[in-house]
């Protein structure tokens, strides 16, 4: 089959290359990759900054994929052949709170990834895709759209009438938006971009924020809610920026950390979070049991993934050029 293998660190060192057609052992599916998109996991894994230890020499990356079962292991019960699914980042993550070990069994590093034209799912790993989705859609949905789910459902028990920030205009915080604005929340978003900022209030945010010529948003955002603050801020930026998203959450408000695009490293500033009584939780994905809660949600509402662009499966290096410049929504590879 055909693979881009990472062979050492650098955009450069992603090659596409032959390799044999892996085969499904007991309890295990054999997918026919449809499609996959990229996160930013992606590109720090093959920049070398994302736990570069734990990444397997020859790895094929990218974790998101959506494909059709085309054939099955000894003893396998949940998929038929011919069933669409999706990959789950945690592989062995399916309910409840995760393990000490969940990132040994990611796909797209450690595990191999979906960017071939075969990939192999265990069974109690996959999720049945979407129906009223495309391969190229329903690939979005593994981490960015359960980061944004299990962020506002799981974590921030957000209410109708509550108010959410969302950081930028990336995967996460599109599918961050549409998702609260379904559930009845008011979304206040940040971007450099004025442009992005009128395209995610057509999506159903109340506001928005340009941080680039408002540098103290904390400051907008209590302007915005009478000075108290949101009830949940999704903070995809990481680095010192996590300061002023204590000062932009109401008091004993949550904050959902979940990227580091800025900085993996910050020194925060205990006292406001301390009188504040702010919730600061570290969010990677969610147990599958969400995944599939969340699919039912999205068809129900009739939510669908917002996507920059799909590229051609030989064009793999030009899709994380330009998720690396920045894109509104998700960056597909369409593999079949």
């Amino acid at each position: 089959m055909r693979a881009w293998q990472l062979k050492d660190f650098g955009l450069d060192n992603l090659q596409l290359a032959e390799v044999p057609t892996p085969q499904p052992k007991a309890g295990e599916l054999l997918v026919k990759v449809g499609a996959v998109s990229l996160n930013f996991r992606d590109k720090a894994i093959v920049d070398g900054i994302y736990e570069p230890h734990k990444v397997p020499k020859l790895l094929i990356p990218v974790s998101d994929a959506a494909g059709t079962v085309v054939a099955v292991g000894a003893g396998v019960t949940r998929f038929n052949i011919g069933g669409r699914v999706n990959s789950h980042l945690y592989s062995r993550w399916l309910d409840g709170e995760p393990g000490p070990n969940e990132p040994d069994y990611c796909f797209g590093s450690p595990l191999p990834g979906g960017l071939a034209d075969y990939m192999i799912i265990h069974e109690d790993s996959a999720v049945a895709a979407p129906a009223n989705m495309t391969d190229e859609e329903a690939a979005t949905l593994p981490i960015a759209a359960l980061t944004a789910w299990y962020s506002l459902v799981d974590f921030g028990h957000i209410q109708p009438g509550q108010t959410v920030l969302v950081q930028g205009t990336g995967g996460v915080s599109i599918f961050a938006v549409q998702i609260a604005t379904a559930l009845g929340a008011k979304v206040i978003a940040t971007s450099s971009s004025d442009e992005n900022l009128q395209a995610v209030k057509r999506l159903g945010a109340v506001a928005g924020i340009n941080y680039r010529t408002s540098p103290n948003w904390a400051d907008e955002v209590l302007g915005l809610t009478d000075g108290k603050g949101v009830d949940l801020l999704l903070d995809v930026a990481g680095g010192s920026g996590i300061n002023q998203s204590v000062v932009a959450t109401k008091a004993s408000g949550r904050i959902a950390q979940i990227g580091f695009l800025t900085g993996q490293t910050v020194e925060l500033n205990l006292m406001p979070l301390i009188f504040r009584q702010t919730t600061l939780r570290g969010i990677a994905v969610a147990p599958r049991s969400s995944f599939d809660r969340m699919n039912v949600f999205l068809e129900r509402h009739g939510i669908r993934p917002v996507i920059d662009k799909v590229y051609p499966f030989e064009k793999a290096r030009e899709a994380y050029e330009h998720l690396a410049k920045g894109a509104f929504g998700k960056v597909v590879i369409k593999v079949d």
